[in-house]
């Protein structure tokens, strides 16, 4: 079973930007697909991003295109999310999720990721 350790949260200003990490365990991280979602308190765990084995296939949500990017590193089973002109909205609990059937699609709901890291915290001041 992949394990999932997200880092780089922090307390930002508007308009600042962060990196998210993500570091997986396991030989066949490059065969999943991998994505980001976040869960502000009070509300349900949304879709922000995923990316395909290969890195070829993207989505994102409508809420962060044009400002965060995906991105995978195989090589060092490592994710990333890009995130720039931060927001106030975009405080939440950022957690990475792994789809552990072999070279899926990048889905954006959660039930179809199995594989799940603890969170870390994004906040964003006005």
């Amino acid at each position: 079973q992949v394990q999932l350790v997200e880092s780089g949260g922090g307390l930002v200003q508007a308009g600042d930007s962060l990196r998210l990490s993500c570091a997986a365990s396991g030989r066949t991280f490059s065969r999943y697909v991998i994505g980001w979602f976040r869960q502000a308190p009070g509300k349900e765990r949304e879709f922000v991003a995923a990316i395909s084995w290969s890195g070829g296939n993207i989505n994102y949500a409508d809420s962060v295109k044009g400002r965060f990017t995906i991105s995978r590193d195989n090589a060092k089973n490592t994710l990333y999310l890009q995130m720039n002109s931060l927001k106030p909205e975009d405080t939440a609990v950022y957690y990475c999720a792994a789809d552990t059937k072999w070279f899926a699609v990048p889905h954006t709901r959660p039930g179809e990721y199995d594989a799940w890291g603890q969170g870390t915290q994004v906040t964003v001041s006005s």
